[in-house]
């Protein structure tokens, strides 16, 4: 009743103006309910047919309910009648009848039309058929969150409503006007209509009587004006009214979702589902011509045209860094947009939610935004194709998924990579190649359309036009510097560019300050194109301009590409899929399908039991491998350094003063360091082990890259703690200085070990001696093979230096010059030119050999020395002070393995097991370390599989939620 009242009124009131009376009044932007902005574009949508509208996804949506009209036009001529006699009565009557079969119309028509617009509006409320699970206790908790009393209050009462309605004292007063007009007329045949009267006083001299007629007629219509102002404002107010507590309403619900009534998991909403489809396709390298063309709202501009702005204005927030000039969008941004009960943002791989209605959290944003940006980016490089993905939840957001890329630019400027204009040709392109992409042009209005660079990169990947809406940003600054504003009309209307689109708009995005708050944009977008002679002139049209607008027809484009291109996809994703398991019954039939994280997992658990295993060694078997591995690593140091120097004494007291001084400078310098590394080597050598031991049952080769790596990384991180160098020196120290042997099996231990240490050196020395000389006349028969020319030379020096031993049993272990020139002048007379280095080398080889058997020798003798030993060789020719030195050897290697076997059980492992741990937790979070170390065919099979089911799976869900939205 209200609303076909109202409609009555208005039609009412235009079929009694006259059709040539324009009447100007201002009506401020997006004040207009939906419901009246819709009967306004349904009454002027026919007013030009010749014409139809650029983008019909949104000619229903706009934020101008009303043009500005055109002026009243003067009209030259006053009111004139002739004197006659006519039936004046006749004619009012009939014009009577004529107004009320015209009221009669209005009344039906305008009935007919608000109940058509009311079930529109119906339409427009939110489903709440996904929330009917919820309803018993909401219905029981509606008296706690809804105050019920003050929503009924603030319903219309009769009154209100009978205010509303046409006001009929007026329409009397205005029926009094018309009988003076009609009676005014004397002249003339009777039967002239109203046309011929005004076309007929038109032509009639004015004079002062009819002046002030025509006065009072224009104060008439003004005030019918008013009053139809004043009745549609006040039924736009109590729309607005009601919307408002529908919001509010809408917004209770979802936090009642998000708080999880009868703690049920909220589904999740239709957009979310299909991010989430965008964001793992995103990482999925396609295969079997499997192709991304699922639909995204890519943003595509040259740099600073506004397309951040613009992104802003849709997502209702500042949230996107800003900068004077110079590019801040250095990598793909996809946006998900969506409706919630609280303005929001959140990253993909973060569960931080900030607040977008709070400048810290804003500021928070932008910084985090821009961090990701320049990580992204390579070093060398200025952008990078690697995509941020974010979403942002708020109350009236459109849904939709759209891509910010960075500014297309024409130059390569100073501090760029010389790559950086092709490198962003070729991301835009990328997006732009998806057949389903819906292409958001933003063009900069405030420069020359000439030097615009991406409407050619457009037109070549969109060329008829049908998945392109083109939006022209700074329309204010255009119309302020260009002389001629129809080129803007130009550019709106598609003729300008040989580009062609689905729909032209116009925006305004604020003076350009970042400081300025998305309200204030929108109020001084609104202000603009109010005043604005573009709209005021019909250079745009109403549903072209505002950001508000834009918003609506992208949304609607976009969900209408999503349904008509997702099923297709989803098909082939489903054939990949069947190519992909077919693949692999064929090639791995007894493997389970594991992916790269799932094995990296698996190889990680077996990593630690390896690590776990080297806490299970006895403590027998590291103290036999420590002793023997130090002394292999001091043995030469012992006996170079230490014992034959010490052995070249000719007295007792010479040999241990020598040798104490060598072991101390020894014990301070080199010794605990040594120790320390054989220790450490030991440990890595273990620890390889168990894994060579562990891969041998059913270890899988595609770990052992990762295995290794681990090894390599942990010992590079392990470092053996200083101060146990310290307390193994004062150790090491004290083991050298103790001299007794306190019974005769440790005498026996010592001769053994001096013995065997003996024998190896001598081995050693015949192989070197064995290699000088080649081989001897039994193996040149038997392998047919001769001495090299420096092999005979060196076999007659040799010769020629044994002679010299036989005949000086105790020569020292040095040639004099003289005995140098004897020999080397004996081998000239035999044939054999020699050199003196040549002579000394070989000398050195045989002293050594000579050395060793005597003191082999001396060892038999003192096996039975003992008993001399105990009374300190008192009145005794033998002399086993070399026997007491590899005593006291044999005792500090012993105490230094023990004391590193204690560091190791105790300290050492459990290091090498958390450097393990942590090496294993880095790489995990390295993507790129696992690619690089889990490899091969198997490894990306599986991975393909498991992303194609997920996204296959993630497909038909989102398809099932959008046929039960439909």
């Amino acid at each position: 009743m209200l609303r076909a009242g109202s409609a009555v009124a208005c039609v009412a009131c235009r079929n009694l103006l006259p059709s040539r009376m324009g009447v100007r009044f201002r009506l401020p932007l997006q004040k207009l309910h939906p419901f009246s902005r819709a009967i306004h574009h349904r009454y002027s949508s026919n007013s030009n047919p010749q014409r139809p509208p650029h983008c019909t996804s949104a000619r229903h949506y706009t934020s101008l309910s009303r043009l500005p009209m055109r002026p009243p036009k003067s009209r030259s001529g006053g009111h004139g009648y002739q004197q006659q006699r006519s039936f004046w009565v006749a004619r009012l009557a009939a014009r009577l009848l004529k107004l009320r079969y015209i009221l009669l119309g209005s009344a039906v028509g305008g009935g007919y039309t608000a109940k058509k617009t009311y079930d529109e509006w119906k339409d427009m409320l939110p489903d709440f058929s996904e929330y009917t699970w919820i309803v018993p206790d909401f219905v029981w908790e509606m008296a706690e969150n809804i105050d019920l009393d003050k929503l009924a209050a603030a319903l219309p009462e009769m009154e209100e409503i009978a205010k509303l309605l046409p006001d009929m004292e007026k329409i009397g007063e205005n029926f009094t006007f018309l009988k003076s007009l009609l009676s005014s007329d004397t002249s003339g045949d009777p039967t002239l209509k109203a046309t011929e009267i005004h076309s007929a006083t038109a032509a009639v001299p004015e004079s002062g009587d009819k002046q002030f007629k025509k006065t009072s007629d224009k104060e008439k219509v003004d005030q019918l004006q008013e009053e139809l102002l004043r009745t549609q404002l006040k039924y736009q107010r109590m729309l607005e009214r009601l919307e408002k507590e529908n919001k509010e309403l809408r917004k209770v619900v979802l936090q009642k979702d998000d708080k999880g009534i009868h703690q049920r998991k909220v589904k999740k909403s239709l957009i979310d589902l299909y991010s989430e489809v965008l964001d793992i396709l995103s990482d999925y390298d396609s295969n079997y011509n499997t192709q991304d063309h699922l639909p995204r709202v890519v943003v595509v501009g040259d740099q600073s045209a506004g397309k951040t702005s613009v992104l802003e204005m849709i997502a209702q927030a500042r949230i996107f860094p800003r900068g004077s000039g110079e590019m801040m969008t250095r990598s793909p941004v996809k946006v998900t947009l969506s409706e919630g009960p609280h303005h929001v943002a959140m990253f993909k791989d973060s569960s931080r939610e900030f607040d977008l209605g709070k400048e810290d959290d804003l500021a928070a944003l932008r910084r985090e935004i821009e961090l990701r940006m320049r990580k992204s980016v390579k070093e060398g490089q200025t952008v990078s194709p690697e995509t941020i993905s974010l979403s942002v939840k708020g109350p009236g957001i459109q849904r939709m998924v759209l891509v910010d890329l960075p500014g297309v630019i024409s130059t390569v400027t100073a501090g760029m990579a010389l790559d950086t204009k092709e490198t962003i040709f070729s991301i835009s392109k990328a997006y732009m190649q998806n057949p389903n992409a819906i292409i958001l042009c933003i063009q900069d209005g405030s420069v020359d359309a000439e030097r615009s660079i991406v409407t050619d990169l457009v037109s070549q990947m969109d060329p008829q036009g049908k998945r392109t809406i083109f939006v022209l940003t700074k329309v204010d600054l255009a119309e302020k510097n260009l002389a001629s504003p129809s080129r803007i009309q130009q550019i709106i209307e598609g003729k300008l560019f040989p580009m062609k689109a689905l729909g032209y708009f116009a925006v305004v995005t604020g003076k350009g300050s970042s400081s300025e708050s998305i309200d204030s944009i929108k109020d001084y977008e609104e202000d603009f194109f109010q005043s604005s002679r573009l709209l005021r002139e019909g250079m745009l049209k109403a549903h072209q301009v505002t950001t508000k607008n834009l918003s609506l027809a992208v949304s609607d484009c976009f969900w209408k590409m999503v349904r008509e291109s997702v099923e297709q996809q989803a098909d082939a994703f489903k054939a990949s899929r069947f190519n992909l398991e077919t693949e692999w019954k064929n090639n791995y039939p007894r493997l389970r399908e594991l992916d790269r994280n799932e094995l990296y997992e698996k190889a990680k658990n077996e990593i630690l039991d390896e690590v776990i295993s080297l806490s299970q060694v006895t403590p027998k078997h590291w103290q036999s491998i420590l002793q023997k591995k130090l002394w292999e690593r001091v043995s030469t140091h012992v006996i170079e350094n230490i014992y034959l120097p010490a052995a070249q004494t000719m007295d007792s007291g010479t040999f241990n003063t020598t040798v104490d001084i060598k072991l101390k400078q020894w014990t301070d310098k080199q010794l605990p360091h040594k120790a320390l590394e054989v220790a450490w080597e030991t440990l890595q050598e273990e620890f390889a082990r168990f894994m060579a031991e562990y891969k041998g049952k059913d270890q899988d080769d595609i770990f052992d890259k990762l295995k290794e790596a681990v090894k390599e990384e942990s010992i590079k991180r392990h470092k053996w703690n200083e101060r146990a160098m310290d307390s193994l020196r004062v150790i090491q120290h004290n083991a050298l200085e103790d001299r007794s042997i306190t019974d005769k099996p440790q005498w026996d231990a010592a001769i053994q070990f001096m013995e065997e240490t003996l024998h190896s050196r001598l081995k050693d020395t015949e192989s070197v001696i064995s290699d000088m000389v080649g081989p001897d006349w039994k193996q040149r028969w038997m392998n047919w093979t001769n001495r090299t020319s420096e092999q005979h030379v060196r076999n007659e020096t040799k010769n020629e230096l044994e002679r010299l031993l036989k005949l000086h049993e105790d020569h020292t272990a040095y040639l004099a010059n003289d005995e140098v020139t004897t020999v080397r002048k004996n081998l000239e007379a035999r044939g054999v030119d020699v050199d003196p280095v040549l002579i000394k080398d070989t000398w050195h080889q045989l002293y050594r050999r000579h050395f060793l058997q005597k003191a082999l020798f001396h060892c038999n003798l003192c096996r039975r020395g003992f008993y001399y030993y105990q009374r300190h060789f008192v009145d005794s020719e033998l002399e086993c002070n070399d026997v007491v030195l590899f005593w006291r050897i044999q005792r500090m290697l012993g105490i230094t393995a023990n004391t590193l076997r204690q560091q190791l059980t105790n300290t050492e492992v459990r290091r090498l097991e958390k450097n393990v741990k942590e090496v294993l937790e880095d790489f995990g979070e390295d993507t790129e370390k696992k690619v690089q170390l889990i490899t091969g065919r198997r490894v990306q099979l599986a991975e393909d599989l498991k992303k194609v089911r997920e996204i296959q799976e993630k497909l038909e869900a989102f398809i099932e939620a959008l046929h039960k939205e439909k």
